[in-house]
């Protein structure tokens, strides 16, 4: 799916300004005078950038010599380079495709190569970077094999040019390599190629483009640390959060350094097209480095540049990007999508995009003319003009809609749409567009949010709101339990609210896609819904944080549906989620903690249904939990007499679709148990023994006959592949370390060997050399923490059981006293015997005993001691 070129990023094909001059310069070659004619007319009329008039002279060329494959090889390649201008893309790839096919019958390995770096470009522009890496490479590769010469496949275009020892074209292939990596949010690995390729070739055209996507990769590693400084801030770790704040500043002031010199390559060479890329992008780095008065000059050199380019797309996207950079930001103030310039600014903004408007339509270019329109109409809204903003919008949706390709403009439109109409009071409207948006997104999301990183960085500005705000309209239509005089159960009402659900499950997904950045939770899907679980004693709570309002809704067995709405801003309710949190945090005596947070949070999410609870004989509550919610353990909820736990199993899933809802099948059972006791260093941190674990494992052990354990030296990826290779273990018990990070490399378990287990690598190692047949059942993580106020580091442990292909996990939300642990997670693997216990209840029996103990041994009185495990995806 095409994805648009990133505010401040200018897409153009990375070597096509190096090897169109090579296949150009071949048209002569054609045996016919009058077909060289008609070649070169679209040569000049592609170099000013007429690309429709240029791809019909092709097109008539490619008729009038249907014999000559060596003549139609060269128009293709030029067919493609021009529909890819236009964003014809599948038209693009279907020529590349043609010409490798011939490069590959007569073994003409350079322009083979050469053909397949074009064509790789062609699918990192449509984000596909996957493709494009199995086309430059054959194969994907870690940073380390990368530093120690990368090997790549033999019919890869980077193997085939070292084959043919062609310098230039192995720096083409290392660049869109890189570039491809860039695009997959590796921007280490990135930085590796692209300065390989540096040191190859000499050549201005690439020289100018591998500066700008080093440039590029820089500013989007500043843009991860300030996102990392975000989240340190949001759990009030200040040094932390200058820490990353220093780092990204660090490579904004690289990213300068790289695009400056662009920039003068580019003003020597007379390439006004890089030149105005390098401005660009460089205007972002320098407001977020407080150099505003660069970022002035550099802004009028740019729009003074704009005015001397040649109609192309280039042109267009450079014009939208330009009205977006005319109001400075700043590190904690990004400008998002839906933000409104200054009024003063709005005049340049608006002359820019009538500009971009005017020149996307004398290329009949639809999908740049829909950016164009919708930016403009965006514009108009923010002037208060909503008839012309809905106008400019709706011919913006047009324009995406006739070019069948440009959905990732479409959904964009869809929703600016539905925004205006709900301004308007047009809210029966406006849902309907809201729903289209959704519809339009649901065809794309997986593409753009597992393949495109930098559209993950926009995701809580461009992805998450339209959710939200559909769910909000929709929650409109309903009477919330607190002013209901009777249970509404209408037809209409069950329709609104399983639509409702739905919307709320495909944020969840989206959610889980843009965190992990792959599509491995694609697979896992099911049919699964709150009307299908088969547990008649369970009710699900799905809870869902809007802008000023939190709605809770209940689900109970019948089909029943329920909600509770509260009147309170985002922000005071993470506010007082992490004073929860932290009381929850503070090891003391029972007497020293303050029950008051976690009877406001029942009072929220249970009170309001204790009665329907109670009616129904709800034995279990399985909660979807939103945003911060997940950071906190709903056993500790407490209705002034008991906790939460004391009354009901509890279980939790990021979605009720991604959950295997089948009961636990306990034929031989049989855990691998690993951990680690002694301390470990990694990554700089020290992470303290954890002297317990040995009793914790030999407690599980025992429980379960036919385990096997792996401590500290043995517990090795290496040794943990091996295990799973030669037995079957339905059940894999890790006791050690580990961190949920606000990004997945930033998630991880600590080996025996003191090495870093990613989410990633984990999920090879089960779903690579298990001998399952099934699922992995049960994964446990004892000693495992995220951090408080960090709901991205929450949502990583929601979805690791997803992620590691198990149908459950049970992990802890903190790191505790590890004899506690021990106490839980024995109790628990006992427990999980008896066929009469579900899981939920398993898990419930374990905290509840230690509740117990606690009256006769105060070490355990605190509920820090036994709320942190939570018990993820299958409860049953």
């Amino acid at each position: 799916m095409l994805t648009r070129p990133r505010v401040f990023h200018l897409l153009g094909l990375f070597i096509s300004s190096v090897v169109l001059c090579f296949c150009l310069s071949r048209v002569v070659t054609a045996q016919s005078v009058s077909l060289a004619q008609l070649v070169q007319q679209g040569v000049d009329l592609y170099q000013a950038g007429d690309y429709k008039t240029a791809i019909e002279l092709w097109q008539t060329a490619l008729k009038t010599d249907q014999n000559n494959p060596t003549n139609a090889v060269i128009i293709r390649e030029n067919l493609a380079r021009a529909q890819q201008q236009l964003g014809q893309s599948d038209a693009a790839i279907a020529q590349w495709e043609q010409v490798t096919n011939h490069y590959r019958q007569t073994r003409n390995l350079q322009f083979l190569e050469r053909s397949l770096t074009e064509q790789a470009q062609v699918y990192s522009s449509l984000g596909q970077s996957r493709k494009a890496i199995a086309l430059l490479c054959g194969q994907e590769s870690n940073r380390l094999q990368i530093s120690n010469n990368l090997s790549c496949l033999p019919e890869s275009a980077l193997q085939l040019a070292r084959t043919v020892t062609d310098n230039t074209g192995e720096a083409a292939a290392l660049g869109s390599l890189g570039d491809a990596y860039r695009l997959r949010g590796d921007y280490q690995t990135a930085i590796v190629l692209l300065q390989s390729g540096l040191k190859l070739t000499t050549n201005p055209a690439y020289r100018m483009a591998a500066l700008n996507n080093l440039g590029n990769a820089y500013s989007s590693l500043a843009q991860v640390s300030y996102r990392r400084a975000e989240s340190a801030n949001q759990r009030s770790d200040e040094p932390e959060a200058q820490r990353f704040k220093q780092i990204g500043l660090k490579d904004d002031s690289q990213a300068l350094q790289y695009l400056q010199e662009s920039l003068e390559l580019a003003q020597s060479q007379k390439n006004l097209a890089s030149e105005l890329r390098s401005l660009i992008s460089a205007i972002p780095a320098y407001y977020r480095t407080s150099a505003n008065a660069s970022a002035t000059t550099v802004l009028q050199q740019a729009t003074a540049l704009l005015t001397q380019l040649p109609d192309r797309r280039d042109r267009v996207y450079a014009a939208i990007d330009l009205a977006r950079l005319q109001q400075p930001v700043t590190i904690e103030q990004p400008l998002s999508r839906i933000d409104c310039l200054q009024s003063n600014l709005l005049p340049q903004a608006e002359s820019l995009l009538r500009q971009a408007v005017t020149t996307a339509q004398r290329l009949q270019d639809r999908r740049a003319e829909s950016f164009a329109l919708g930016e403009l109409g965006h514009l108009q809204t923010c002037r208060g003009d909503m008839a012309q903003a809905l106008q400019l919008t709706q011919q913006a949706r047009l324009a995406a809609d006739q070019d069948l390709k440009a959905k990732d403009s479409l959904f964009l439109w869809e929703w600016q749409t539905g925004r205006i109409l709900k301004a308007q009071g047009r809210n029966a409207e406006a849902i309907a567009a809201y729903q289209r948006s959704i519809a339009t997104l649901e065809t794309i999301r997986s593409d753009i949010l597992s393949a495109n990183r930098d559209l993950q960085f926009d995701f809580r500005e461009t992805i998450e709101p339209i959710y939200r705000e559909l769910v909000s309209l929709k929650l409109q239509q309903e009477t919330p339990v607190s002013i209901q005089t009777k249970a509404n159960n209408s037809t209409k009402s069950n329709q609104n609210f399983k639509a409702i659900l739905g919307t709320i499950d495909s944020l969840k997904l989206a959610e889980l896609q843009n965190y992990f950045g792959n599509d491995c939770v694609v697979v896992a899907l099911n049919s699964g819904s709150q009307d299908a679980v088969s547990d008649r004693s369970a009710a699900v709570i799905n809870t869902v944080i809007l802008e000023n309002q939190t709605a809770i809704i209940l689900s109970l067995p019948d089909g029943q549906k329920k909600f509770a709405l509260y009147n309170i801003k985002r922000q005071d309710l993470i506010d007082q989620i992490n004073v929860f949190r932290r009381g929850l945090q503070s090891y003391g005596d029972f007497e020293g903690y303050n029950p008051q947070p976690a009877q406001q949070v029942y009072n929220w999410l249970i009170r309001p249904f204790a009665d329907d609870l109670e009616q129904a004989q709800i034995k279990t509550l399985v909660f979807v939990q939103d945003g911060i919610l997940r950071s906190i353990p709903m056993a500790a909820l407490h209705d002034g007499r008991q906790f939460l736990i004391q009354q009901y199993a509890i279980a939790t899933t990021p979605s009720l679709s991604l959950t295997d809802t089948k009961p636990f099948n306990r034929s031989h059972l049989r855990v691998l148990a690993l951990g680690l006791t002694k301390e470990a260093i990694v990554d700089n941190q020290t992470f303290p023994a954890l002297p317990n674990v040995r009793t914790e494992l030999a407690g599980v052990e025992g429980k379960i006959p036919g385990s096997k354990q792996l401590l500290d030296e043995a517990f090795t990826s290496i040794g943990m592949q091996k295990e799973l290779s030669q037995t079957v273990y339905p059940m894999i018990h890790l006791a050690t370390h580990g961190k949920f990070g606000t990004d997945p490399d930033d998630t991880f378990i600590v080996t025996g060997n003191s090495q870093k287990l990613t989410l990633n690598e984990l999920d090879h190692v089960i779903r690579g050399t298990t001998r399952n047949r099934e699922p992995l059942e049960l994964l446990t993580l004892t000693a495992c923490e995220t951090a408080v106020g960090d709901d991205r580091s929450s949502l990583g442990l929601a979805g690791v059981a997803i992620q590691a292909g198990a149908r459950s996990a049970l992990a802890s939300l903190w790191s505790i006293d590890d004899a506690a642990t021990a106490e839980v997670a024995t109790e628990f693997y006992a427990n999980l015997r008896d066929a009469n216990l579900t899981k939920a209840q398993a898990l419930q029996l374990a905290q509840k005993a230690l509740i117990e103990k606690s009256l006769k041994n105060p070490q355990f009185s605190h509920p820090a001691y036994w709320s942190p495990f939570v018990l993820v995806g299958n409860w049953q």
